[in-house]
């Protein structure tokens, strides 16, 4: 979802520099297609020429189309950050803190990431090849996440504790996104998401909850 030019993509490689290019070049043409056309009748080889690659280059940066709309740059910058928090901090601190931090950088650099995440999750909700695909994606970045939180504490990364609270927070996220969406997408996206760990936090320390 994110330009190519964040801070983050400027300490990479020339050559992973223009990985990230060309997927984003990939993706745009996608997203315009899909608006002029519809999802359906968008094929890949109309994605690949839009972009000017090869079909064969289109599958080497996404596996499938749908990947082209669930798929961004931002996994490993995530599990970086994850990395960075204090041992001891409570794993809802640590994913708010590197997780919304990462979401403001993206909104701070333009009003592409903003479009591209809207064009992401009405295209989730409208087009079911998208929404099938979509619970294996999440899967992968829960598993990212819980993976660096174990790693960061010094924990098994199949500890029961943090899968759970990172798949209640990775849940409370996609409410908050269909929220978002539902409300004419007008209210600052970091802080509906940042205000959402709050009631999850508070929610979970309530007594008989």
């Amino acid at each position: 979802m994110a330009p190519a030019t964040t801070p983050a993509a400027a300490q990479l490689s020339l050559r992973e520099r223009k990985k990230i290019k060309t997927r984003q070049a990939i993706r745009q043409a996608a997203y315009r297609l899909f608006e002029e056309q519809g999802y359906d009748a968008t094929t890949v080889e109309q994605i690949a020429a839009a972009a000017e690659v090869s079909p064969s280059t289109f599958f080497r940066y996404f596996p499938t189309k749908e990947d082209v709309v669930l798929t961004d740059e931002y996994d490993p910058l995530m599990e970086t950050a994850l990395l960075d928090r204090p041992a001891d901090e409570p794993i809802v601190e640590s994913l708010r803190h590197s997780t919304i931090a990462l979401l403001r950088q993206m909104f701070a650099e333009g009003g592409r990431d903003r479009e591209e995440i809207l064009h992401r999750i009405r295209l989730s909700r409208e087009v079911p090849a998208i929404r099938a695909r979509m619970s294996e994606n999440i899967s992968d970045t829960c598993q990212t996440m819980a993976t660096a939180l174990a790693k960061q504490r010094g924990r098994d990364p199949k500890d029961l504790e943090i899968r759970v609270m990172v798949g209640a927070v990775v849940g409370a996220w996609q409410e908050a996104l269909m929220h978002w969406i539902d409300s004419g997408s007008q209210e600052d996206l970091p802080s509906l998401l940042d205000t959402t760990l709050t009631i999850l936090a508070e929610g979970f320390a309530q007594p008989g909850r």
